[in-house]
Order: structure tokens, then sequence, then C-alpha cells
């Protein structure tokens, strides 16, 4: 009984730690952005993949790349980075 007892504790105190991923609001990946110094949407989530967190701009530098990742990570998401291109002007 004491070993049943134990292995749901140790099960609870798992189950604690893990996130689940959520949607942030608009305001909050804004925030986020604003911080990392990127402009208005270019961080977001789709509803359809909330453990997914997009950035989505043309050549991000190394600090913005880190900045989104850390707060991802902190948040149990994963980053998807899209190097956005510019179709050349005609």
């Amino acid at each position: 009984m004491r070993g049943t007892t134990t292995l749901i504790l140790v099960s609870l105190a798992l189950s604690a730690c893990a996130t689940t991923a959520r949607l942030h609001t608009a305001a909050e990946l804004n925030d986020v952005g604003r911080v990392c110094g990127l402009a208005l949407g270019e961080l977001f989530q789709d509803e359809s993949e909330k453990k997914l967190l997009f950035l989505f701009k043309v050549q991000p530098t190394p600090a913005e790349r880190g900045c989104v990742h850390a707060w991802a990570r902190k948040n149990g998401l994963r980053t998807v980075f899209i190097d956005a291109i510019n179709d050349p002007a005609s």
C-alpha cells in the first residue's frame, strides 16, 4: 500500500510541473513582441496549434530570435521562425 501511495504522490507532483499550452491573447503577444523589439503582428499563435509560437519577420536578429525563444520556452511553447521574404519590386 505504501508503494502505491508514493507512486500516486510522485505522479501528482510531476503532473503539476507539466504546463498546458494555452492560446495567449493578442495583447500578451504584442507585449512580448514589444519587449523583444518586434513590430505588431510579427508574433502570433494559431488556434489549431496552441503549442506553437510563430515569429514572422524578414531576417530577425539573433537577439530577437533568442528573446522570443526564451519567452516561448518559459511558457511551454515551441517556436517556429518564418523568415518572411518580400517579393522584389517589379
